[in-house]
């Protein structure tokens, strides 16, 4: 099949699922199921292998991400209702004082977004930092921001979350990379869009607050748990596959250390022990009972079973994409586009966010497009996998739910969501991306 047939059936795709969504408000995985049984088809897969292909997709997502999000769920759960997440607030705020408030909510962002899903961590930080607005006396937006820019981009970037944990395993990339060049990548995208956004949007100061969503009941200081404990929980998957990932050259990939490191520092592994470390010291060590923790754990997943069959099914598109070689034949037109890869990357995944509304669907879905680019034009695997993050981290329409989850949150106006969500995600990804290519001419 030619190379521009095979990319209007990929694209007239993603159409369907975005109708479906839209107009005819088709649930996600009905609509992703449809969507890519209609590009299987098109693009030439035998008909008695398009289940096999259903299959594999959704199993090569489940598979890999299944644990790693019932695990996130769960540490959610604990560091909330034992007030873990608060201590962190509490402190950074306490030692950063009201000049350095922003970049105090900015690192709380991002922990809470490389430790939760994301719409856990917005729905577990706005309440503390509508606190901290009425205390210091601020315009809450401008607290607001810089946490949404830290929350988001570190949810984005940064594994264990399912969206760059999918894509470091579609592009083979080197963990201790992504981890090393997320953070030259996030900071001038948090200092654009958290620090300089704020300090230049008209009218941040004036936007009316009807908000559905109150300051919390803090819990007394003397009960919550510690800092270090509490700090330590979500960094603990972090420290275990950096570990992993420079103990491997020092010992030697056949040495009895570098095994166990591995097995430790993996994703499924360091998270699960990850979750033990939050059951036992904020359930167990504060008193709570095992049918205490039993609900907690089962509440926990339960709410979270919409995201995960979501993701899982957005797999389908991208394994029709793979075993189609609709990749292979995209980059052969995206060869003779006078652009970088990394941007047609990029832009390739912006739009599959912007149509689909879902940012681990949209990183998922283009990973299959875009993984052949890696090979072809001798890529670095973990400047990819950043690209493509910023790219489902972009600015989004009504439909998408982070969009509505701000706009309903704090009762605002069309108009002054897009002024201050869409423009706090577009900053990020575009400053990300550019930090992105600017790396990419040194390595």
């Amino acid at each position: 099949m030619l190379p521009f047939l095979s990319l209007f059936w990929v694209l007239a795709g993603i159409v369907i699922l975005v109708v479906l969504n839209l107009k005819y408000k088709v649930h996600n995985i009905f609509s992703l199921l449809i969507a890519g049984i209609f590009v299987a088809i098109m693009v030439g897969i035998p008909l008695e292998k398009v289940v096999t292909v259903i299959q594999q997709g959704i199993g090569s997502i489940m598979g890999h991400l299944a644990l790693i999000i019932i695990f996130g769920a769960i540490i959610g759960k604990f560091m909330t209702e034992s007030g873990a997440s608060q201590q962190i607030a509490d402190t950074v705020i306490r030692h950063c004082g009201t000049r350095y408030l922003s970049i105090g909510l900015m690192f709380i962002g991002v922990i809470f977004g490389i430790a939760m899903f994301y719409e856990v961590a917005f729905l577990i930080a706005m309440p503390l930092v509508m606190n901290i607005a009425v205390k210091a006396n601020i315009p809450y937006m401008k607290l607001v921001i810089p946490t949404v820019v830290g929350a988001t981009m570190g949810h984005s970037l940064f594994p264990p979350q399912p969206g760059p944990i999918a894509l470091i395993s579609a592009f083979n990339a080197d963990i201790v990379q992504v981890y090393l060049y997320g953070v030259v990548v996030i900071l001038p995208a948090l200092y654009c869009a958290g620090i300089l956004l704020p300090k230049f949007l008209p009218g941040i100061n004036h936007i009316p607050l009807n908000s559905v969503i109150k300051p919390i009941e803090e819990i007394d200081s003397q009960q919550l748990p510690s800092f270090k404990i509490s700090i330590l929980i979500p960094l603990i998957p972090a420290i275990l596959m950096i570990l992993a990932s420079v103990v491997r050259p020092l010992a030697g990939e056949a040495s009895i250390l570098t095994q166990v490191c591995k097995l430790l520092g993996s994703a499924e592994i360091s998270m699960l022990l990850a979750t033990f470390t939050a059951i036992w010291f904020l359930g167990v060590k504060r008193g709570m009972t095992a049918d205490g923790i039993t609900q907690h754990v089962s509440k926990s997943i339960s709410q979270i079973a919409n995201v995960l069959f979501v993701i899982s099914a957005g797999g389908i598109l991208k394994q029709v994409i793979i075993d189609s070689d609709v990749g292979d034949s995209i980059v052969q037109l995206m060869s003779h586009v006078p652009f970088s890869p990394f941007i047609i990357a990029w832009l390739i995944t912006a739009v599959i966010r912007i149509l689909t509304g879902q940012g681990a669907v949209a990183a998922i879905t283009s990973a299959g497009i875009v993984a052949p680019m890696i090979g072809a034009f001798d890529l670095n695997p973990a400047l990819m996998v950043l690209a493509v993050a910023c790219g489902s981290n972009t600015i989004t329409l009504m439909y998408d739910g982070g969009f509505l989850l701000f706009k309903e949150t704090f009762g605002i106006s069309m108009k002054d969501t897009f002024k201050t969500w869409g423009l706090l995600e577009l900053i990020n990804s575009v400053v990300g991306l550019g930090m992105v290519m600017l790396i990419s001419q040194f390595i």
